[in-house]
């Protein structure tokens, strides 16, 4: 008896899904994994640990103009990547609240021209803080934090000692890279 091409492919078909059915049902079932409960345990974890670390070092508030407060303490390279995290978090926030003005077409132009000029800013501010992040490095530090702040500069560099002239040659750098009206403040951190 000869089959035709058609029930030669259905056959074909319908063995191939009995395969496949059998497979599936035969493996093992694999947990789902929770990848943002994960994350959170993490972040969790990694709180707690930055908090006993906290607790033994001095910290400083400073209320920015925009009524956000920027919290500092002596530390070494987790504390500084955590403060810039901090800063990050905040800076994103603002660039949201920004996208949402420039989105909202019941706004005027000028609102929505003023919302993409200060989102400009803030990339603008972003990538000077790594430049001179980066420059202050390479002058033998071991790490560093820049933080902008309207017309203020703060830079925090772990170091042994304060020396007047690396102050200074911060600050010449500094400089170059924003125009001479900010004000800019080293402080040194000492090496652990």
């Amino acid at each position: 008896m000869l089959l035709k091409k058609q029930t030669v492919w259905l056959l074909t078909m319908l063995s191939l899904v009995v395969v496949l059915s059998v497979y599936y049902l035969t493996t093992p079932e694999k947990q789902p994994v929770n990848m943002a409960g994960t994350e959170e345990k993490e972040e969790k974890q990694q709180e707690a640990g930055v908090k006993k670390e906290d607790a033994k070092q001095p910290v400083a508030k400073k209320e920015t103009k925009d009524g956000a407060t920027v919290v500092t303490r002596e530390a070494g390279d987790d504390a500084f990547e955590a403060l810039r995290m901090e800063l990050t978090d905040l800076r994103s926030k603002q660039k949201e609240e920004l996208t949402a003005i420039v989105a909202n077409t019941k706004l005027s132009a000028e609102e929505i021209s003023d919302a993409k000029q200060k989102i400009e800013e803030l990339n603008s501010v972003e990538e000077k803080e790594t430049i001179i992040e980066k420059l202050v490095l390479t002058m033998d530090y071991d790490a560093a934090l820049v933080r902008v702040n309207g017309k203020d500069v703060d830079i925090t560099v772990k170091a042994d000692k304060l020396s007047p002239s690396a102050a200074n040659s911060i600050i010449q750098l500094v400089n170059k890279e924003f125009d001479s009206t900010h004000d800019v403040v080293v402080n040194f951190q000492p090496e652990k």
